[in-house]
C-alpha cells in the first residue's frame, strides 16, 4: 500500500510559483519534506505521480494555512486534525522547517522556537546517551523519541495514553517508523498504570517527556518516580523533559522534580538546560539530596 500524500504550505509554495511562471512541471515534496517528486500542472488541477489530483482551489487553501498539514484523500485536501472524546482534546499536525509538531488544543508539543521537533528530539536522546539496551519512552506522541532511540537500542517500549494521537501519527510521514520498526513495541494505556506492570530493573535508559505539569501532574509525582527508579537497571539513567529551566515555571517545577527524584532513590540529578530537562542517575555515586549534582 502506497503512503498517503501529505502537504503543507511549505510544499505548496514551489508549486504555486511554478504555475505563476507558466511551467507544466513542478518539483516539491509529497511527504512533508522527506523526499522530492515531480507533479504535473494543468489548467484546473495538479496531478500527482500516483494519479491523484487536487484543484488549484484546494492547493491555494493549503498554501494559506501556516499551521495545518493536509492529506490527499479522494482527490480532496483533508486537514489532519482529530478530536479525542477520551480526553476532550483536539489534535492536529503543524508544519515546521523539518518534522511537524503535534498541536494539543493549539499548544505545540515540541520546541519550535529556534529549533525544530527533530533537533529537539536529538537533544533529549543525546542527554541520555549512550542510548543502548532496552529503552522506555514514557509518552509516545508522534513517536520521534522512540524512532531515534531505536537506531541504537536493542528494544524500545513506548507508551501512549490516547489512541487518537496514534491516529494522527499514522498520517505523519515522519512517524512512519513508529509503526514499522521491528525494535519498537507500542503500548496503549496510562503510563502511570502501565509502568507498574514492568519488571524490576528491566530498562537501561528511560526518556520521560510528559505533557506539561498542569496536564499530567501524576507523571511528576513521587510515586511515579519510584516506579521509574524500580524499573531502571543498575547504572541506568533517566532523561526527564521539563521545559525552559530558566523560566519562572521551569525553575519552580525543576526544584520539585529534583527533590522527588532523589527521594525516589536516584543518586544524582543533573541539569541539562540545552535539552530543557534533567538527567537522573541510578547507582552512580552517593546521593546528593535536596540539590543538583554537578552538570
Amino acid at each position: 500500500m502506497s503512503s498517503p500524500i501529505v502537504l503543507s504550505h511549505r510544499q505548496i509554495e514551489p508549486v504555486l510559483t511554478a504555475r505563476q511562471a507558466g511551467e507544466g512541471i513542478a518539483s516539491s515534496s509529497l511527504d512533508l519534506g522527506l523526499t522530492r517528486a515531480e507533479v504535473s500542472l494543468g489548467a484546473e488541477r495538479v496531478v500527482f505521480p500516483d494519479g491523484q489530483w487536487l484543484s488549484w482551489e484546494d492547493l491555494e487553501e493549503i498554501g494559506e494555512s501556516d499551521t495545518g498539514c493536509f492529506v490527499v484523500e479522494d482527490n480532496e485536501a483533508v486537514k489532519i486534525q482529530r478530536f479525542s472524546e477520551f480526553l476532550g482534546r483536539a489534535y492536529s499536525l503543524m508544519p515546521t522547517e523539518r518534522a511537524p509538531t503535534l498541536l494539543v488544543s493549539g499548544i505545540p508539543m515540541h520546541r519550535i522556537k529556534g529549533t525544530d521537533p527533530q533537533r529537539d528530539t536529538l537533544t533529549k536522546i543525546q542527554a541520555a546517551a549512550p542510548v543502548t539496551g532496552r529503552v522506555l519512552d514514557t509518552c509516545t506522541g508522534l513517536g520521534y523519541t522512540a524512532i531515534e532511540a531505536a537506531k541504537t537500542a536493542e528494544q524500545v517500549v513506548t507508551i501512549e495514553l490516547d489512541p487518537t494521537v496514534l491516529k494522527v501519527a499514522r498520517l505523519n510521514p515522519w512517524s512512519r517508523a513508529l509503526f514499522e520498526h521491528p525494535r519498537i513495541e507500542q503500548v496503549v494505556g496510562d503510563s502511570f498504570d502501565v509502568i507498574q506492570d514492568f519488571e524490576d530493573e528491566s530498562f537501561s535508559r528511560i526518556i520521560h517527556d510528559p505533557p506539561m505539569f498542569s496536564l499530567a501532574g501524576e507523571l511528576y509525582s513521587g510515586e511515579y518516580y519510584r516506579h521509574l527508579y524500580r524499573v531502571m537497571g543498575r547504572k541506568g539513567r533517566l532523561f526527564h523533559y521539563i521545559g525552559d529551566l530558566s523560566s519562572r515555571s521551569g525553575r519552580n517545577v525543576v526544584k520539585g522534580v529534583a527533590r522527588r527524584l532523589q527521594e525516589a532513590g536516584f543518586s544524582r540529578v543533573v541539569r541539562k538546560p540545552g535539552a530543557f530537562g534533567v538527567v537522573a542517575y541510578k547507582g552512580s555515586g552517593s546521593p546528593e539530596r535536596w540539590g543538583f549534582g554537578p552538570g
